[in-house]
């Protein structure tokens, strides 16, 4: 009998957003972002695993914290942001509980926020602001593995012919790992799972020993995976890979999934939205972008005849009664790959969690991930991680897989659309120039390698492909073109810089100020691997 695994891979990412001074208050609804997350994913997700290994609960899962979200979250002017972001929610929150005092259904949900919001307070000061640190020691404890990944959100494919960028970004996404968790990886997320044939081999040079692929990467392969996406196999240079189950996605976020369940609270009605401008004020100014606030009181009931009001203790058994439905399903499919697959000593499924997508569309999925894992302690189903299925990688089945991505249709088309494909010219254009400025200055150093560094690290920002995803989605687009166009602009300052050998001191500092993503950061990784 074949032992049967489930393996969760939980994705984190964020892109770089970081305004101080006049332009703190004028992006406030896109730094919003960031505080939402740690308030109601971040905390909620290490509370979670305090939880179960307080509970004796079996727990194991994969995680994914991009560079950028890692160096936003260690930032001492981020962490003092946010500790006043969530002093205002509170203060807010007081509000709320007044406004609602003489509608005892909406008083319990106020408090119930309040008290969500001042957890998050009491957490975050218990953990020293440290929450990366405190993600690392459940690594320590063997309960989570911590994945890799590039150095920004780059869809790698689009620079399957500048190698040289790959490189840079794998490099810089390990120095990074290196910098946050002084350790060396197993696996490795290639950003949106864009895989095209040779990226196995940049991975596997810099000693990663599998990555994670979409099932149709995987299942196109030239030659079929003998054992489907329920066993790992490898690439001809051994890399071992791994096939997420993409059904799963339609499960939890599709139109029927989990996360629209009608109990579940509807966070597109959060005051934030709701409440009239001069009843947000002063924390929100009249016709400035609107946000969340944290303060939300109907349920995703679609019928405006019945009461609608939220409740916290339905919302919650439907919460288990899904997590038992999908850890079920998953053992279903594992009990008739077990029939399959006679001969094999484990059978397997991979799901991915992207964070940030649960965040926007379900109020309770933090919790929902928790309950899995109680679902699963009751049944014959275990949850694993994947650097412990390898095993002997070498006896693995060799494949090649075919190009693809787990966003859009299979292929990443919604990150080159006719919304952003304007985007594409520029930044590679600038990714060539920044080879050839690594070529022509090898050994440079003071205000000229400060300089290239500087280069290094705006045209990492404009690789990242979450400006592209913001502005095909319609998501803050300006934003999204602005923040591109300026650190295109910004590297051309500097090509241009070096080319009529004029430096401004007092720009690059500026610029070096505003950004200190990847400080440790050295331009010479963009050189021609001889």
């Amino acid at each position: 009998m074949a032992d049967k695994k489930i393996v969760l891979i939980l994705n984190a990412g964020q892109e770089y957003i970081r305004h101080t001074g006049d332009d703190e208050r004028k992006y406030a609804a896109q730094l919003n972002r960031l505080f939402e997350a740690v308030t109601d994913t971040y905390i909620p997700l290490l509370n979670a695993f305090e939880s179960l290994e307080r509970d004796g609960i079996p727990f194991k899962v994969g995680l994914v914290l991009s560079p950028v979200l890692c160096n936003l979250l260690e930032d001492p002017v981020v962490q003092k942001q946010y500790s006043e972001w969530i002093e205002r929610r509170l203060e807010i929150g007081k509000r709320e509980i007044e406004r609602n005092a003489s509608v005892p259904a909406r008083l319990e949900i106020a408090k119930l926020c309040f008290e969500k919001n001042q957890e998050a307070a009491i957490s975050y000061a218990k953990y020293n602001q440290k929450i990366i640190r405190k993600f690392y020691e459940f690594q320590k404890k063997g309960f989570v593995e911590i994945l890799a990944t590039c150095g920004t959100d780059i869809f790698l494919p689009q620079y399957s012919d500048i190698p040289e960028v790959m490189s840079a970004q794998v490099e810089t996404g390990l120095y990074a790992y290196k910098a946050s968790f002084g350790e060396v990886p197993d696996g490795f997320w290639l950003p949106e799972m864009g895989y095209y044939p040779g990226i196995e081999k940049i991975l596997k040079a810099y000693g990663m020993n599998y990555t994670v692929l979409d099932s149709r990467s995987f299942l196109f392969s030239e030659n079929e995976p003998e054992k489907g996406i329920f066993y790992p196999a490898r690439f001809e240079n051994s890399l071992a890979v791994f096939a997420r189950d993409s059904r799963c996605d339609a499960e939890i976020f599709g139109e029927d999934g989990f996360a629209s369940g009608k109990a579940y609270l509807d966070i597109n009605k959060d005051i934030g939205f709701e409440l009239p401008a001069e009843e947000l004020e002063p924390f929100v100014t009249k016709g400035e972008p609107r946000y969340s606030f944290g303060y939300a009181y109907c349920k995703k009931e679609a019928s405006v005849a019945k009461e609608n009001t939220y409740s916290y203790s339905d919302a919650a058994a439907h919460c288990m009664a899904d997590a038992e439905t999908f850890v079920s399903r998953r053992e279903a499919v594992l009990k008739e790959a077990e029939k399959l697959l006679p001969d094999t000593d484990v059978v397997s499924l991979v799901v991915t969690v992207s964070l940030n997508k649960l965040r926007s569309v379900w109020n309770e999925g933090i919790y929902w991930i928790e309950c899995l894992f109680r679902a699963a302690a009751q049944k014959k189903v275990q949850f694993e991680c994947a650097r412990n299925l390898l095993g002997n990688q070498y006896q693995l089945q060799r494949i090649r897989p075919y190009y693809g991505s787990s966003s859009g249709v299979g292929y990443g088309e919604d990150l080159l659309s006719s919304k952003n494909n304007w985007m594409i010219r520029y930044v590679r254009k600038a990714s060539r120039r920044m080879v050839d400025l690594s070529e022509r200055f090898p050994a440079d150093t003071g205000l000229k390698a400060r300089l290239l560094n500087l280069g290094a690290k705006e045209l990492m920002l404009a690789q990242s492909c979450g400006w592209a995803k913001m502005i095909h989605n319609n998501d803050f687009p300006e934003y999204a073109r602005m923040r591109f166009n300026r650190s295109i602009n910004d590297f051309t300052a500097v090509f241009d810089a070096l080319g009529s050998n004029t430096v401004s001191t007092e720009w690059l500092t500026k610029l070096e100020n505003e950004h200190q993503i990847f400080p440790w950061m050295n331009y010479r990784i963009f050189n021609r691997k001889r």
